[in-house]
Formats: structure tokens, sequence, C-alpha cells
């Protein structure tokens, strides 16, 4: 009987213990970008996907597709205002192909025509999610970028 008792407790314990997070972070992201733009006293518009923006320079040249080369200056920001990365900062901007970087940039990117400027704030399903990429960006962040779009390729 101590030994069914032993067991019993252990199976609740570990049940407990190793219960899914069931936070819904696409809600829980949703409040925390309405914080920040009330708080910046921001205008944004939203995707469909969640994902908001403002463009600041509309640019007059191609917009980029999914499978779009493009080279980009951006800041990276955590929604406290720490600065987790920069291509301002290294002087040169960033080329990469669209489809391999996270979904965020995948979805709004194209938001921006060549030579446009603006902002994205990426709910953290469309940026690392619940992985840390890095220690300056912890798990389920939303995140902001300043981007300017130079060229589409």
């Amino acid at each position: 009987m101590k030994n069914i008792l032993f067991v019993l407790i252990s199976l609740s314990m570990c049940f407990v213990a190793c219960k899914k997070d069931d936070t819904n972070y696409a809600e829980v992201d949703e409040q925390l970008i309405q914080d920040y733009i009330a708080e910046n006293n921001l205008t944004t518009q939203v995707t469909d996907e969640g994902i908001h923006y403002i463009i600041e320079s509309e640019g007059t040249g191609t917009q980029a597709e999914f499978n779009s080369t493009v080279t980009v200056h951006y800041e990276g920001f955590l929604l406290n205002g720490n600065k987790f990365d920069s291509s301002y900062d290294g002087g040169t901007p960033a080329t990469f192909s669209l489809n391999n970087v996270i979904a965020g940039w995948q979805l709004g990117i194209p938001l921006f025509k060549e030579g446009g400027r603006g902002t994205l704030i990426i709910p953290s399903g469309y940026a690392y999610g619940n992985t840390s990429p890095s220690s300056a960006i912890p798990q389920n962040s939303v995140l902001l970028f300043n981007i300017e779009l130079i060229d589409v390729q």
C-alpha cells in the first residue's frame, strides 16, 4: 500500500511539474504590443498575423517577395529598449535571402518598397518563439526592428 501511495504521489507531482505551459503567447504578445504602442504614442498598421508596422518612408522601388535577396540596414530591440543587434553599428547593411530569416521578417519586409523605412513589431511566435537564440534575446520575446530596405534582388 505504501508503494502504491508513493507511486501515485510521484505521478501527481510529475503531472504538476511536467504540465505543458499552456500560456497563449499570441494574446500575451498582443497585449505587450498594445501597451508599447500606447506608452510610445504610436499609430501602427497590423497584418493578419499580428505583426504591427509603421511605414515612415514608403520608398519607390521594388517590393520584396519570399524568395528575394534583400539588403537592409536595421536595428533590433526588445520592447524594454534593449538593443540586441544593429547593422548600423557595423557600418555595413545586411544582405540575405528573405526565405532564410525569421517569419516576422518574411512577412514584414515585403510591406516596404525599396528605399522605404519603418518599424516592425513582431510577436514572439513570428520571431524566435520559445527558443533563445542568444543571451540578448530571451525566449518568447516580442521584437522591434527599425528597417531601411536598401535593395531587392
